[in-house]
């Protein structure tokens, strides 16, 4: 088995989900986290293709959020899209990526990655508060490459 599938236990995996579930319950904003081996590509480079590939970046508003994470390499990324871009000041994403960094350097994965994703969606309430109209528009499922 590789380092990626060891990464998150299926119950860890479920509790992201419903982080991200609790996380967008206040906001139009969509979350993500995609989990991977390696990249030889800059890491941010790379979690822009993932971004593109999980169409996130097709929101209504532009607003999604993904948090990447390659494993081997020991390194994440949270990139939003333009809608969050145009709009969040700067160092926007700093206290999420503190608080997901926190986590990791414990080997503290699982918790890591819930409270970044609550903390993006406090973050993501801010500027895209949820709508009575708002719909799912990407799923929660944790992605791998």
């Amino acid at each position: 088995m590789s380092r990626v599938e060891d990464f998150l236990t299926q119950a860890e995996e479920q509790e992201i989900v419903e982080a991200i579930l609790e996380a967008e319950r206040n906001t139009s904003g969509e979350i993500r986290v995609h989990i991977e081996a390696h990249t030889r590509e800059n890491h941010y480079d790379r979690a822009r293709e993932i971004f593109h590939l999980l169409k996130m970046d097709n929101t209504r508003e532009s607003n999604g959020v993904l948090i990447y994470v390659a494993v081997h390499d020991r390194k994440f990324v949270i990139c939003g899209d333009k809608g969050i871009n145009d709009v969040v000041p700067k160092g926007f994403w700093d206290s999420t990526k503190h608080i997901i960094e926190t986590h990791f350097k414990k080997g503290h994965f699982k918790e890591g990655l819930v409270a970044g994703i609550l903390e993006a969606g406090r973050e993501l309430k801010v500027h895209f508060p949820w709508h009575a109209n708002d719909t799912n528009e990407l799923s929660n499922e944790v992605s791998k490459g």
